[in-house]
């Protein structure tokens, strides 16, 4: 890509899948050295390479994307079934993967005919999946440490996404239902897509050759 053409801006989510990501596009033509160097920066450009990166929290990456910030971003799949952008979802770049699951302590047994108490930070992910299953349920929505919720009686399962289940299994919780698979995938602002296609589509095409 030469310059002089108009800047990709793309979000990338801080940390070590943003990391992942960055190693990714660097060893297909994207690289931009500065994001390397100790700074605290939050935007790096390469103007021979019409790139520009943006280091954004996970969780926002979409809403950057949406909001026309960023022309393309990286995102989980758990953020995309729980926020539901308005953005498109351009491929699976098959890293960052875990399984969204439901999990309860070692031993605990269902009551059908009582009212499920769930924590979580998917509340829309946990209501769809449990009104699939047509049983009523209450939500606790947390935004964090939910291993805490079943130990102190405060639910009776958690649903979050699942990696290694070492956090699990320090805590005595044990998955009961894996539900869904999530990895990360590419999404882009739906005007950028149509305006800067062709960069993007050559971006893909690239990513492609290097995704496992």
């Amino acid at each position: 890509m030469d310059g002089g053409g108009k800047m990709l801006t793309i979000a990338l989510p801080k940390g070590r899948l943003g990391n992942k990501v960055y190693g990714m596009l660097a060893s297909v033509g994207y690289d931009c050295p500065e994001f390397y160097e100790e700074n605290r920066k939050l935007i790096f450009e390469n103007t021979e390479k019409n790139v520009r990166y943006l280091l954004v929290k996970p969780g926002d990456v979409a809403i950057y994307v949406e909001h026309h910030a960023a022309d393309i971003g990286i995102v989980g799949k758990d953020i995309i079934l729980e926020t539901n952008p308005d953005v498109y979802e351009l491929m699976d770049l098959k890293i960052g993967k875990c399984r969204m699951a439901v999990a309860a302590s070692e031993g605990y047994m269902e009551d059908p005919d009582r009212t499920l108490r769930v924590a979580t930070k998917y509340v829309n992910v946990a209501k769809e999946y449990f009104s699939e299953q047509n049983r009523d349920i209450e939500l606790i929505k947390l935004s964090g440490s939910i291993e805490l919720a079943p130990i102190l009686g405060m639910s009776d399962v958690i649903v979050d996404i699942v990696e290694t289940g070492s956090t699990l299994k320090e805590n005595h919780l044990v998955v009961t239902t894996e539900f869904r698979q999530i990895s990360s995938r590419l999404i882009a602002n739906k005007s950028s897509f149509k305006f800067q296609n062709e960069m993007i589509r050559e971006m893909m095409e690239k990513l492609e050759g290097v995704i496992q």
